[in-house]
C-alpha cells in the first residue's frame, strides 16, 4: 500500500498568502483534506501533517515526514505575486529530484492544466521541506491566491481539482 505525508502550507499564526480576506492557509488545508479523503477511498493510506488552523514549523513538518516511513510527501500551497499580475500552476521537485518525484510532479501538472489552469510548469527549488523530507517530495503551488482568474478557477472546478490530483497521485504512485 502506498503511504503519502500531506503538507499543508502554512496556517496558524502563518496565514501564508493574503489577498481579499482570503488565506492561503486555509485554501490548502480545505482541498488538500478533500483530496486526502477521496485518496483514502482508493486505498491510499493518507496522513496529514496539521488537519486544522495550526502553526507547524518546516523543521517539525520534515520530522513529521521523515519519522512516517512514508512513499511520498506532498505539499499543497498558492502562489502569490503583485495582484493580477501573474497566474498558473506550477509544481516543485527538489534540485536534484528522484525519478519518481519527477514522474508525480509531471502528472500532477499536466493533470492541474485539464481544469484551466496556465501551466508554468515542473521546476526545481531548494524549498527546505523539499530538501529536508528523505522520501520522493514535490510542492504544488494550486494557481496564484492573488489572482482573480485562478480563484474563480479554484472556486468553481474544486471538484475537478480534487478528482484531477487524485487521479494524478493514484497512477503516479502505481
Amino acid at each position: 500500500m502506498v503511504r503519502i505525508c500531506f503538507d499543508y502550507g502554512h496556517g496558524g499564526r502563518d496565514p501564508g498568502a493574503v489577498y481579499r480576506g482570503r488565506k492561503e492557509s486555509m485554501d490548502n488545508l480545505s482541498i488538500g483534506m478533500e483530496i486526502a479523503k477521496r485518496l483514502r477511498i482508493f486505498g491510499l493510506e493518507v496522513d496529514e501533517i496539521r488537519g486544522a488552523d495550526v502553526t507547524v514549523g518546516l523543521e517539525e513538518r520534515c520530522i513529521n515526514a521523515n519519522n512516517g516511513n512514508y512513499d511520498y510527501f506532498i505539499s499543497f500551497h498558492r502562489n502569490a505575486f503583485r495582484p493580477e499580475e501573474a497566474n498558473g500552476v506550477e509544481t516543485f521537485v527538489y534540485t536534484n529530484p528522484s525519478i519518481r518525484a519527477r514522474q508525480l510532479a509531471n502528472e500532477i501538472q499536466k493533470n492541474l492544466e485539464i481544469c484551466g489552469f496556465r501551466s508554468r510548469g515542473v521546476r526545481t527549488a531548494d524549498f527546505y521541506v523539499l530538501k529536508k523530507t528523505k522520501m520522493p517530495a514535490l510542492l504544488i503551488e494550486i494557481g496564484f491566491i492573488d489572482n482573480s482568474g485562478d480563484n474563480a478557477i479554484f472556486d468553481y472546478k474544486r471538484k475537478e481539482i480534487v478528482h484531477q490530483i487524485s487521479k494524478a497521485i493514484i497512477l503516479g504512485t502505481k
